[in-house]
């Protein structure tokens, strides 16, 4: 194996990606099985149009604690390691802010934050508990969490971005944050991926929305799914055994304006 070829190299290594059935979830869990990876999708809704062949996938709500601790403590005992645990999973509500509910509000919050927390809490007890040598923790934010959404863009969609999404959004990235300097000298990484609009090819965008969100992008278009691979192969990576901390966005340049 040459140079390159052992820098990313995952051959072998068990990936947990949680919201696995999901746009992305579906993306990430493919191309690490493409890679050669042991891949357990966990996701609170599975069904037979979101599967990867060759993906062990486990039904679990990341926002209920003893769920998430049951299921990464069966995937620790099953395989006897988890190399990579990508929290992927996410959601958002989008009714307009003036009718937006408490339990609505909650929910965001419960998935996107306290469902992220949950799952790396219980990494990492596992990770001290078995004496793992090194891990890394993928997050998935979003642009959304460092800038706010452009409303003159959402003509034709009823999907508006909610305020409670970039927040949660904004939380994970300061959460990754934390735990990249708390977990240093485990020798765990963890790192961010923030991706821009993405086109939809099961459920398309409006096409105003499409048109509007292709003039605000210095690459004048949406994201392709395929593209946030890179970045995750990258961070899952030992060719990125030195970056920890980071906040890849994958915009197209959008926040750059």
């Amino acid at each position: 194996m040459n140079y390159l070829d052992s820098l990313f190299n995952l051959k072998d290594k068990v990936v947990v990606v949680t919201g696995a059935c999901g746009q992305l979830g579906r993306v990430f869990c493919q191309c690490f099985f493409d890679a050669g990876c042991q891949v357990v999708g966990i996701d609170v809704n599975i069904d037979a149009d979101s599967r990867v062949n060759g993906v062990e996938y486990l039904k679990a709500d990341i926002s209920n604690k003893k769920n998430v601790e049951e299921n990464l403590a069966s995937i620790a005992q099953k395989y006897t390691k988890i190399d990579v645990l990508f929290n992927n999973a996410g959601v958002s509500t989008f009714e307009p802010y003036e009718k937006r509910t408490e339990d609505n509000f909650d929910w965001v919050m419960g998935v996107n934050l306290k469902g992220t927390f949950f799952c790396i809490q219980a990494y990492i007890n596992l990770f001290d508990k078995y004496k793992w040598e090194k891990g890394a923790i993928l997050n998935t934010a979003s642009h959304f969490g460092v800038v706010s959404p452009d409303f003159r863009n959402y003509t034709d969609c009823e999907r508006t971005n909610s305020e409670v999404y970039g927040a949660t959004k904004a939380g994970v990235i300061q959460m990754s944050r934390y735990f990249a300097v708390n977990l240093a000298d485990r020798s765990i990484r963890v790192n961010v991926i923030s991706p821009g609009g993405v086109f939809n090819p099961r459920n398309p965008q409006g096409e105003d929305f499409i048109d509007n969100y292709a003039l605000r992008c210095p690459m004048r278009r949406m994201a392709n799914q395929e593209e946030m691979i890179g970045a995750a192969l990258y961070l899952a990576s030992d060719a990125a055994s030195y970056t920890t901390g980071q906040n890849i966005i994958i915009d197209g340049g959008v926040t750059c304006w």
